[in-house]
């Protein structure tokens, strides 16, 4: 499917990691984009090298502010909805912030977006709605009980946006994120992702710290997969490809231990020091799975989706991007 260069686009969380990976793909495709975010956890200099494209918008607002989201879609034919609150032990610490943004302000996402007749309505659905289902690898329909606050925010998302499918017609796909990583994720903070997080440590010689003993197993995505996985989800013209959610993945799994031995092989190409750093072991994380490996069956046959990065390969791009921008 092709669609027109004024085909406008709302990124909510757009200058977050994965929403800000987005905005600078569609607007180097000739779309005009238009970006929702509040910066509590994005950051404005992930959006340097479009902010000053003519096809580009800042809307400095917040999700939680059903006017902001009015005057964000207005005009706008699709919305990929990628702000949340992230983090399994944030939601643990802070239940009812998570809940606030995660759940009030998709829900009033889905109301401007239905008011304002947006075409789809595209959302960062997540892997942690899985929750104690041993079952491998996740297939689509069938899930367990989730184990955090988190996970119970982005399963409601999954069941809003299929009432809203139902009752008001607005056609609805969510993405149920594995793991991803790549260019611009934040290593900083309390709550940073393990991928950045172990990249600074090993950089500046610390001993990362794996929770439990490393035989945890992720199915980690690399960025430009989860930007193949939007795009399609956009475009598709497959009337049974809609109403529907996707695993957004690689369909392969890799232990914290491994993870560890491919990051010091890509960083000592850089510094030869960092295959000595010690790592250090720690107790498991509360609300965590153990293991985690998605089958990408359903998004092959429904979007055509095929991804072209495996983690591998995909860590050695982060790898390189971290210690060019961040060293």
């Amino acid at each position: 499917m092709v669609l027109l260069s004024n085909t406008k686009i709302l990124i909510t969380g757009g200058a977050g990691f994965i929403g800000s990976n987005l905005c600078e793909h569609f607007i180097a495709k000739g779309y005009k984009v238009v970006c929702l975010d509040n910066f509590a956890t994005g950051h404005r200099h992930n959006l340097d090298a479009i902010i000053q494209n003519p096809n580009f918008t800042l809307i400095e607002g917040d999700i939680r502010n059903l006017a902001d989201c009015q005057k964000a879609v207005e005009g706008v034919d699709y919305v990929l909805h990628e702000a949340a609150l992230g983090s399994v032990p944030r939601s643990i610490k802070d239940p009812i912030t998570s809940n606030d943004v995660n759940v009030g302000g998709f829900l009033n996402m889905l109301v401007a977006s239905r008011d304002a007749g947006v075409k789809r309505f595209v959302y960062a659905a997540s892997s942690s709605t899985y929750g104690d289902s041993v079952a491998l690898p996740k297939v689509e329909d069938k899930i367990g009980k989730p184990l955090s606050p988190y996970a119970i925010t982005k399963y409601v998302n999954e069941l809003y946006a299929e009432i809203f499918s139902n009752s008001y017609g607005l056609e609805t796909i969510g993405l149920r994120y594995f793991n991803v990583f790549g260019r611009k994720q934040d290593p900083n903070g309390a709550y940073a992702a393990v991928i950045p997080k172990f990249v600074m440590q090993l950089m500046k010689h610390e001993s990362p710290v794996i929770n439990g003993d490393g035989n945890y197993s992720r199915d980690f995505t690399y960025i430009d997969n989860v930007i193949q996985m939007n795009e399609l989800a956009m475009t598709t013209t497959n009337p049974e490809a809609v109403n529907t959610v996707y695993n957004t993945a690689f369909g392969d799994r890799t232990t914290l231990n491994d993870l560890m031995k491919y990051l010091k092989e890509a960083l000592t190409d850089h510094d030869d020091a960092i295959a000595n750093v010690e790592v250090v072991y720690g107790p498991n994380r509360a609300g965590d799975i153990p293991h985690s490996l998605a089958s990408i069956d359903k998004a092959k046959n429904l979007l055509g989706y095929s991804p072209k990065f495996s983690m591998q390969n995909g860590l050695k791009e982060a790898v390189k991007w971290y210690w060019e921008n961040l060293k």
